[in-house]
């Protein structure tokens, strides 16, 4: 029952960390970064660099979250990372789950959808895979064991 409230618990504080996290991140931090860098570099760069940011936010969320609990990361970004997965939130961070599976829908019936799945797949793929990765970059590396020669 202990384990269960431990569990309960890093799974609510890691779902308000993370939204905490990406609201501060995506207004404060990526939205002027992305003005800055794509008004440099072009509005055909706009998807990309909003991409690279969206990325890095999450690498860093995950890393963040990933430190509440160093024994299972992946465990805790779960929990938020599930949370991203009910919604359309397109104006924060690309995540778009719901409208990944309506596009999967529309590729059943129409061969002309499949491109544009499979860009959108990649793309969730890779905002999810950055979660992932900024949780495991949270893990702490072993002691080293050092050897001396004498």
């Amino acid at each position: 029952m202990a384990r269960m409230r431990q569990g309960l618990f890093l799974a609510v504080r890691s779902i308000l960390l993370g939204w905490a996290t990406l609201l501060l991140t995506s207004y404060l931090l990526e939205r002027p970064l992305l003005i800055l860098i794509a008004g440099r570099l072009g509005a055909s760069w706009f998807p990309t660099v909003r991409l690279m940011l969206d990325c890095s936010v999450l690498v860093g969320i995950g890393w963040l979250i990933g430190q509440l609990d160093p024994t299972s990361p992946i465990l805790a970004i779960s929990a938020f990372a599930a949370t991203l997965s009910f919604g359309d939130f397109g104006e924060l961070v690309q995540i778009r789950v719901p409208w990944l599976l309506e596009l999967t829908a529309n590729a059943l019936r129409d061969p002309r959808y499949r491109d544009s799945l499979v860009y959108t797949a990649v793309v969730q793929t890779l905002l999810f895979g950055s979660l992932i990765v900024g949780a495991l970059l949270s893990r702490r590396a072993p002691a080293s064991v050092t050897l001396s020669i004498r």
